[in-house]
């Protein structure tokens, strides 16, 4: 756990951002997830601060960072991040993002691929349509103003407390609640509610995740890809992690057991050893506008992805070959 560190602010179109910026070396943009912020990372920061420049921003309209009426899109978010590493003097990133912050770094790595090294993906949201019922709620009318009740003071202690208990007895589907509860906890902003509320939107709906890879999976080609899941994953069915190595053949997948959602918190140092090995034996491909292009238009003339025997490669039925199960 990181025992100091130091929140800086900038701003940048109006809004102001924070971040966490620490470290020397080759530079990494951690993406935090859903109703979450740069605190996240704090099992891992410091070990990856040894050797890499680190940077973890609370994302517009969560944590410290200014929470306006503003465009939470992945293209949005994405936007923000170039401004924000531009601002910083930072060119060239791997991006590394846990599950909504898996959707930004896909959605950067497409609109920036001549400033992304490489993608990390954990536990990312946009490999798959299955996402817990808690998050497709949020979609729902009514949502706002019944967490507004929600997280008046008595309840927002009572049910807090309620959930951080149930995390520690180890009964199934209670790993994550700690989060779950830190998450529930900052809705008591209204402004966080509001943002989160459109956030959601943009990228769920009642049936599940509306925002794919799939039809862009086959760049990954030019950017290297590591993927790395729970197996009790709850909230994203680990069952995603091979979809990644079906639609992104080149992908290093790991297979993390007796993890939930939050495998730099579940275990952070096979974390830090995952992130830091698929740097240093992942060389960086330069970037180059004519293999992009040609690319690009080898995709366009690719028909679709089809279904075999009725099925749909996004969700096949076992994991894939390459999928490695690694234990903590």
């Amino acid at each position: 756990m990181t025992s100091a560190y130091e929140v800086s602010y900038v701003e940048l179109h109006g809004h102001r951002r924070a971040y966490v910026m620490m470290g020397s070396g080759p530079a990494l943009l951690l993406l935090h997830g859903l109703g979450c912020d740069h605190r996240t990372w704090l099992p891992v920061l410091e070990s990856l601060a040894t050797s890499y420049t680190v940077i973890a921003p609370d994302l517009l309209g969560h944590g410290a960072s200014d929470k306006p009426r503003a465009d939470y899109s992945l293209g949005g978010y994405a936007n923000g991040m170039r401004d924000l590493l531009t601002v910083l003097g930072v060119e060239k990133v791997t991006v590394v993002g846990h599950s909504f912050g898996g959707g930004v770094a896909m959605q950067f790595a497409y609109q920036y691929p001549e400033r992304t090294e490489r993608i990390v993906l954990v536990a990312s949201g946009g490999l798959g349509p299955e996402v817990t019922p808690v998050i497709r709620a949020i979609t729902l009318p009514g949502f706002h103003q019944v967490m507004g009740v929600l997280t008046l003071p008595g309840v927002r202690h009572a049910s807090g407390t309620f959930l951080r208990l149930l995390s520690s007895t180890g009964l199934p589907r209670t790993r994550d609640l700690d989060e779950v509860a830190a998450v529930y906890e900052s809705f008591a902003d209204r402004r966080a509610r509001t943002a989160t509320r459109h956030v959601v939107r943009a990228v769920v709906d009642l049936k599940g995740q509306v925002v794919t890879m799939a039809d862009r999976a086959y760049l990954t080609s030019q950017v290297p890809m590591c993927v790395v899941w729970g197996r009790d994953d709850h909230v994203i069915p680990v069952r995603h992690a091979a979809n990644a190595g079906v639609l992104a053949p080149s992908a290093r997948v790991e297979v993390l057991d007796d993890c939930g959602h939050f495998p730099h918190k579940d275990h952070p140092e096979r974390f830090v050893q995952i992130v830091d090995d698929f740097i240093r034996t992942t060389p960086v491909r330069p970037h180059s506008r004519s293999q992009w292009r040609r690319v690009l238009k080898a995709g366009a003339a690719r028909p679709p992805l089809q279904a075999e025997a009725g099925r749909s490669p996004i969700n096949p039925v076992a994991p894939v070959p390459h999928v490695r199960d690694t234990g903590a």
